[in-house]
């Protein structure tokens, strides 16, 4: 039976390609050429070369024309690199014309994002969300795995033809294992989503953290929680939905999650395999949109950021933008440009903790928690209202009194409206 598996671990030499037809289109194509370094030093590969070609138009063959491939081609075998990765998108056809010329492993960006996934995932729901983007990727180009391989024998006396070629055999099997892993992820999918009803029981305001990978979210989940959640300063350091309980400056209680980060060019086949974790930010009260400062391109990746939530339907929710890693920024001509652009935004820096009580602040007026303590006498008979205050998180204190229970509590503004009849002047 065909198996799709992840590539051995034997390429250690890896020689970068983008392509572009447009001098214009260069500056953008460095900046993706040096993420695209990171993801695949992030394997365990080095690099030996990194070259954006540009050409007047793309070729089908090779995308490249003949006389820049033969130079690449001899380039290959002068550095000894073992794999091709180019940042642009390339057909099956292309990758196994490279491969035939070149006899080296041949792979694109997307592969790479499925690998740096595969190695990252915790969880048994990414783990399937990865495999599955791996047998969709895998569909189209098994025949470059299978050239060599002619038909099975027909069938019996009876019948004619000659027979099913291995090929189809393969593709059918990969489209039953599709659907079989598309099955358990919703399995998966819907025990995740009871725990989160059960959680929704306690009505604690849910925030989501979104963002560019690697910009932060983590440590900023941890600065805020006192967790200590997984983060390292890599791309995708995790896949998997964490959830905190984070305690506000006026007393008040949210649950905070961790989302996986996005991605320029991230493959669309990621984005539908991964709608499942994402979906916390559809379900949440209020998104903290993370940007990482010290990167150059922050407002490119603010902007990659946006496009995903937009595709996921979330971009009309509450927003808090963060600029992260202060401590990290060597000139102030960020910060100029991210309070002109984004007037409200708060800047912190997770790792030394500066800004997170303004953040927490900002937070709490958003939600509605900023309000003045108020004491109300609950009647005991009603006492289910002082457990709905508590549910909050909004509860200060709580004192059994006679006539009731004397509370101190700042509530949303729905239970202010159904407290007020027991307001203690």
């Amino acid at each position: 039976m065909f198996e799709v598996k992840e590539k051995p671990r034997l390429v250690e030499r890896a020689y970068l390609i983008s392509v572009i037809t447009r001098e214009d289109q260069r500056l953008e194509a460095e900046s993706l050429l040096q993420e695209l370094e990171e993801l695949v030093e992030n394997l365990g590969i080095s690099i030996q070369c990194k070259v954006v070609i540009r050409t007047r138009k793309t070729f089908p063959g090779h995308l490249i024309g003949k006389g820049k491939f033969e130079e690449i081609q001899e380039q290959i075998k002068s550095l000894n690199c073992d794999v091709i990765i180019f940042d642009n998108e390339i057909t099956p056809s292309q990758q196994r014309n490279w491969e035939n010329a070149t006899k080296v492993l041949v792979i694109d960006r997307h592969e790479v994002i499925i690998d740096v996934f595969a190695e990252r995932a915790q969880t048994k729901e990414a783990a399937l969300q990865v495999q599955l983007a791996r047998l969709e990727y895998s569909l189209p180009r098994l025949r470059r795995a299978w050239t060599h391989l002619g038909r099975q024998r027909g069938g019996g006396v009876t019948q004619r033809g000659e027979g099913e070629a291995q090929i189809e055999l393969d593709q059918r099997m990969l489209r039953d294992k599709i659907a079989a892993t598309k099955k358990e992820i919703h399995q998966v999918s819907t025990r995740r989503q009871t725990s989160r009803k059960k959680r929704h029981r306690i009505p604690l305001p849910t925030i989501a953290v979104v963002g560019y990978t690697n910009a932060g979210k983590s440590t900023l989940l941890n600065a805020m929680s006192g967790s200590s959640v997984l983060s390292a300063d890599k791309l995708f350091a995790t896949l998997d939905p964490t959830s905190r309980k984070v305690t506000l400056s006026s007393g008040r209680s949210v649950v905070m999650t961790d989302t996986v980060g996005f991605i320029r060019k991230l493959p669309h086949r990621l984005v539908d395999a991964f709608r499942a974790t994402l979906e916390e930010t559809l379900v949440a009260d209020l998104l903290l949109h993370v940007v990482d400062l010290s990167n150059v391109d922050f407002e490119e990746q603010m902007q990659t950021t946006k496009e995903v939530l937009k595709e996921l339907g979330a971009d009309d929710k509450k927003m808090i933008t963060v600029f992260n890693k202060i401590d990290l920024t060597l000139s102030d001509t960020p910060f100029l440009r991210a309070r002109v652009l984004h007037e409200d935004a708060i800047f912190v820096s997770a790792q030394t903790k500066e800004g997170i009580s303004g953040l927490a602040e900002a937070i709490d007026q958003l939600l509605g928690g900023s309000q003045a303590t108020k004491t109300f006498l609950i009647p005991h008979e009603l006492y289910g209202l002082v457990s709905r205050l508590r549910n909050e998180g909004c509860l200060q204190s709580e004192e059994t009194m006679e006539k009731g229970v004397l509370v101190e509590a700042r509530p949303s503004s729905k239970l202010l409206f159904e407290l007020s009849e027991f307001q203690e002047n």
